[in-house]
C-alpha cells in the first residue's frame, strides 16, 4: 500500500512521543522523515499539504521488534531458500511494527552462514511494510542444558574462527549475538563481537553470578528473553537471572505473552530494572498473525493453539505467536509501568538497545516511522519512512 503523497500532515487526538504527550497533535512528514511535531493549530496553515485526520486516536512511534523468528508465514531460517520476506514485513506492519531484527537459530555451520548472508541481503531490500534493520544470531555457543527450542545437536563450544565466518556472512548487519557466558573463551568471543559492532547478549545459560559478572565486565550488555533459558531465581544462590535483574549495565528482553513469563514475574522485572533497560520482544515464529495450526521453526514442527506455540515433538514452548502490539497491551496490564513507559519498551528502549539511530521517537529529524492506535491500543495506521503501509479503515484514501 502506498496511498499517501510523500508530504502530508497527520492530525490525531494526541501524540505520545513517548517522552511527552501532545494533545490535539499534528505531525508533518516530508521526504520520509518527521519535519515538525506540535499542536494542530501550528501546522494547519499549511493548507497545500494533504491532511489525514484520525480524531479519536493517538500517534506513537513505530514499534521495534529486536528478537523474532518469523511472522506471516515466513521463517527466518528459510531465508537462504526463500527470499520473499514481504509477507512477514506486511504482517508485522499490520501490528504496528516498523522495524524488526530477524533471528538466526543454531544449525549446521553452513546453514547458519547461508541464512545469515541471505538475511543480510534482505536487510537492504525495500520491503512493503516493516523494515528489516539487522540480524540477531541466537547461538550456537549455548548451554545444552538450557537449549529451550534450540536443537541440542547444533550447540557447540566457542569457536572464534566460525564466529569470524558468521561476521563476514553478516556483511555488517549482525546487531546482537546470544551466548552462554559460562563457556570457555567467552571473554575472547565478546572482544571479537565488540570489535565488529555486535552486542553480546547472555542467554540459554546456567551461568553463575561470577560467570555473568565477568561477561558484563568484558562487555556483555544484554540478556536474552529474561527468565527463559536461565537458572531459576534461588534465594540462596545468585546466577544469571538475578544478575540480569539487578545489574544496571544489562538491558533485559521480556516476552510478555503470559506463557513464557508469569504476569507477576513481568511486573517484578519492570519494578527491578531501570525503565530504560527493559525491552519488549515478541520472539514470534512463522505462524504469528495467522490462524492456529502447524508451522515450523527452523527444522522443527511447532503447533500454535490458543495463543501458545509449542514444539510438536516434545511440547516445549518454542517461540511465540505474539505480535508486539499485544505485548505492549500485556505490559500495560501486567506491570506497574505507565503507558508511556510500556510504550518505550517497544520503541525508544528497543532502538537504543541495538544502536538503531533515528528511530523509536516522534521528533523532528527522526525517521517517519509512526503508528496510530485507538484507545485500546489497536493499530489503525502504520507509517514507515513517511509512507502509509497499513490502513485499517482506508482513511488515507481521501485526505483533506
Amino acid at each position: 500500500m502506498d496511498t499517501m503523497p510523500q508530504d502530508f500532515i497527520l492530525h490525531v487526538n494526541s501524540c505520545l512521543t513517548p517522552q511527552e504527550c501532545i494533545h490535539n497533535a499534528s505531525i508533518l512528514f516530508r521526504g520520509g522523515g518527521i519535519v515538525a511535531v506540535g499542536g494542530f493549530s501550528a501546522l494547519r496553515v499549511l493548507e497545500e499539504i494533504p491532511c489525514v485526520n484520525l480524531p479519536n486516536c493517538r500517534a506513537v512511534p513505530g514499534f521495534i521488534d529486536t528478537h523474532l523468528h518469523g511472522s506471516g508465514g515466513f521463517d527466518a531460517m528459510d531465508a537462504d531458500q526463500n527470499r520473499d520476506m514481504a509477507p512477514m514485513s506486511q504482517a508485522l506492519a499490520m501490528h504496528g511494527v516498523t522495524s524488526f531484527v530477524p533471528t538466526v537459530l543454531s544449525a549446521p555451520p553452513q546453514k547458519m552462514l547461508a541464512v545469515t548472508e541471505a538475511l543480510a541481503d534482505l536487510c537492504h531490500q525495500d520491503l512493503p511494510g516493516a523494515a528489516a534493520v539487522g540480524i540477531h544470531v541466537e547461538g550456537p555457543f549455548l548451554n545444552p542444558k538450557k537449549s529451550g527450542a534450540q536443537n541440542i545437536a547444533y550447540l557447540r563450544e566457542v569457536d572464534l574462527g566460525f564466529t569470524r565466518e558468521l561476521i563476514q556472512a553478516g556483511k555488517g548487519m549482525i546487531r546482537t549475538l546470544t551466548l552462554a557466558p559460562e563457556l570457555d573463551q567467552t571473554a575472547a568471543l565478546i572482544d571479537l563481537l565488540l570489535e565488529n559492532g555486535i552486542i553480546p547478549s547472555m542467554g540459554h545459560s546456567l551461568a553463575d553470578s561470577q560467570d555473568a559478572i565477568r561477561a558484563i565486565e568484558a562487555g556483555a550488555s544484554r540478556s536474552t528473553h529474561l527468565f527463559n533459558g536461565m537458572p531459576l531465581l534461588d534465594q540462596r544462590k545468585a546466577g544469571l537471572t538475578s544478575i540480569a535483574l539487578t545489574d544496571d549495565r544489562l538491558t533485559i528482553e521480556l516476552i510478555a505473552d503470559g506463557f513464557h513469563v508469569h504476569p507477576q514475574m513481568v511486573d517484578i522485572a519492570c519494578r527491578t530494572k531501570p525503565r530504560r533497560n527493559v525491552v519488549a520482544i515478541s520472539d514470534a515464529t512463522q505462524g504469528a498473525g495467522l490462524a492456529d495450526g502447524i508451522y515450523h521453526l527452523g527444522g522443527d514442527q511447532i503447533e500454535i493453539s490458543n495463543g501458545e506455540c509449542r514444539r510438536v515433538s516434545d511440547g516445549r514452548l518454542a517461540g511465540s505467536s505474539m505480535t508486539l502490539d499485544r505485548c505492549l497491551r500485556n505490559l500495560i496490564k501486567f506491570s506497574s509501568l505507565s503507558e508511556s513507559e510500556a510504550l518505550a519498551c517497544c520503541t525508544s528502549n528497543a532502538a537504543n538497545s541495538i544502536g538503531l539511530e533515528g528511530r523509536g521517537l516522534i521528533q523532528p529529524g527522526k525517521r517517519g516511522d509512526v503508528v496510530v492506535v485507538d484507545d485500546n491500543w489497536e493499530v489503525q495506521l502504520t507509517i514507515v519512512a513517511g509512507r502509509v503501509v497499513y490502513d485499517r479503515n482506508n482513511v488515507t484514501a481521501n485526505p483533506q
